[in-house]
């Protein structure tokens, strides 16, 4: 979502311990938030060359990277891919959409990318353009709920 920029962290610098330098713990919310815009940004040029099932896989992976960043910026680190469960380790109560968002989304984790996850046929036979323009808007609200969250 273009504009959603947060200064979190500033470039870590070495602390020298017995002539050596050492890299403190670094926050990477910065990184994990860049990373769910390029996902998302990715999402959208999926739909374009008709690559629904991975528009539906980056809009999933780019809610899930998007809360590891508020979480990362509360020096937490997350563990996992579920975003229901992400979101349920925010200690703030998300909408009942960013909620239902999440368990859409989460659908998107394993069929969009496994033949074996379907009876049969590949993934890419069986996602539509509806479902990734609705993964990618769930995405965009989960996105929005960490925005105001990495915002404070």
């Amino acid at each position: 979502m273009p504009g959603l920029t947060h200064p979190l962290v500033s470039e870590p610098k070495p602390v020298e311990v017995g002539g050596s330098a050492i890299l403190p713990i670094v926050d990477r919310s910065r990184d994990w938030w860049t990373q769910a815009q390029a996902d998302l940004d990715h999402a959208r040029a999926a739909v374009t060359v008709r690559h629904y099932d991975w528009a539906c896989f980056a809009a999933h992976q780019a809610a899930e990277k998007g809360l590891k960043a508020v979480l990362e910026s509360r020096g937490e680190k997350a563990v996992g891919h579920s975003v229901r469960f992400l979101l349920a380790a925010v200690t703030e109560e998300p909408s009942p959409g960013v909620l239902a968002a999440a368990k859409v989304l989460d659908k998107h984790y394993i069929p969009t990318r496994y033949p074996n996850a379907l009876t049969q046929g590949a993934p890419t036979e069986f996602y539509t353009e509806e479902e990734a323009s609705d993964a990618i808007r769930r995405a965009e609200e989960v996105l929005r709920f960490c925005d105001r969250l990495l915002a404070r």
